[in-house]
């Protein structure tokens, strides 16, 4: 089973939660939602985002990606939490897939993952994704490596090709390695 985690806190904005998170659940995956104190928080206009865990508590090994949904005030909120920072680090250093969207990319910038980084972002973000030495692009997704950056929720389409795309190749790798295949 592909596992997947979604974080969250207070404020997110509710299509980049919702749209990938049905999205995740279509393809067969195992998604959980993990918030600050595994609190029950709502998105901005009243969508509910119930915990399956808590952000603080420990990360499964198993995760094949992390989706950060945008929204100023959930990401704001993230990358103020050390375990969040610190999980997304490992993740990404682990050549886990991390994907972001809208203002989710701050938890990249807080965690130090987009230095050299091909990035994007809501426009309002895109001097603090340069500063932290992002390479900025003005493209509704851009994706560099295990690193998947988005703009908005009317990106929500091509975000979610792109993040299937990546979790797709990296399980195909581990299976050929485990299956005698003849092309």
């Amino acid at each position: 089973m592909t596992r997947v985690a979604m974080l969250v806190a207070q404020g997110f904005q509710d299509e980049e939660f919702i749209y990938p998170y049905y999205r995740m659940l279509e393809e067969g995956w195992d998604v959980d939602v993990l918030t600050p104190s595994g609190l029950r928080v709502m998105g901005k206009y009243g969508v509910p985002a119930k915990a399956t865990r808590a952000v603080e508590s420990p990360y499964e090994a198993d995760y094949r990606a992390i989706v950060i949904p945008g929204g100023f005030e959930s990401p704001d909120r993230l990358r103020m939490i050390h375990d969040v920072r610190a999980k997304v680090r490992e993740h990404f250093d682990a050549g886990m897939l991390i994907a972001a969207i809208c203002h989710g990319p701050w938890v990249c910038i807080s965690a130090g993952i987009v230095k050299g980084k091909r990035v994007t972002g809501y426009t309002s973000i895109k001097d603090d994704l340069v500063n932290a030495g992002g390479i900025y692009q003005d493209d509704p997704v851009v994706v560099d490596g295990n690193l998947i950056t988005a703009q908005h929720y009317r990106d929500n389409g091509a975000f979610m090709r792109a993040v299937v795309r990546a979790v797709q190749s990296q399980m195909i790798g581990p299976w050929l390695e485990n299956h005698a295949v003849n092309f």
